[in-house]
């Protein structure tokens, strides 16, 4: 018997936002960014593994022109309470110069996109941008990190789907739910 598993924590969980939630909000914040970075071509740089699912969909919103790369640093290993951050890449692409634009799944406490934003930024990083698919409501968020852009908010609870994962399960999922209190 799993302790974690998915399909059991489907069968209680509440689904926060649909796939047309989502996918509305997801082009709503391409335009955005369009306005924000007219003539510009950031360095787009995907959070693994989380931001994965979110900044492909959010790429294919943004019609202006994007250089990609990605970034892996993590606090959580499949566990729900996050630890020491954890670098397992770092961009290859140059970012001195460069406006940034960062993709992730969620803004949480934010110290994993903390970290990330100010390493772009001492590689020279003009500008670091932040865009995230959610952002938990709560007052618990590391001093000075902000999204500049956000899709949707969650409740502050354990949150899956579209990204996120459940116990490493359950990114696939093309909504977003949460766990019951």
């Amino acid at each position: 018997m799993n302790p974690h598993s998915l399909a059991d924590a489907l069968n209680t969980a509440e689904l926060i936002h649909d796939r047309t939630r989502l996918d509305a909000e997801i082009a709503r914040m391409g335009k955005q960014i369009d306005a924000v970075l007219a003539g510009q071509v950031p360095m787009y740089l995907s959070i693994m593994h989380g931001g994965l699912i979110f900044s492909g969909a959010l790429a294919l919103a943004v019609r202006t022109d994007l250089e990609f790369d990605y970034v892996h640093a993590t606090r959580y290993r499949g566990e729900t309470r996050g630890g020491e951050l954890q670098w397992r890449r770092k961009p290859a692409a140059p970012l001195a110069g460069r406006t940034v634009l960062l993709a992730d799944d969620i803004l949480d406490e934010g110290y994993t996109l903390r970290a990330i934003r100010d390493w772009c930024l001492g590689e020279g990083a003009k500008r670091v941008l932040i865009a995230v698919l959610c952002q938990k409501r709560h007052g618990r968020t590391a001093p000075g990190v902000r999204a500049d852009f956000c899709g949707v908010e969650v409740p502050d609870r354990y949150v899956f789907g579209f990204g996120m994962d459940y116990h490493e399960q359950g990114r696939n999922l093309p909504a977003i739910y949460a766990l019951k209190e």
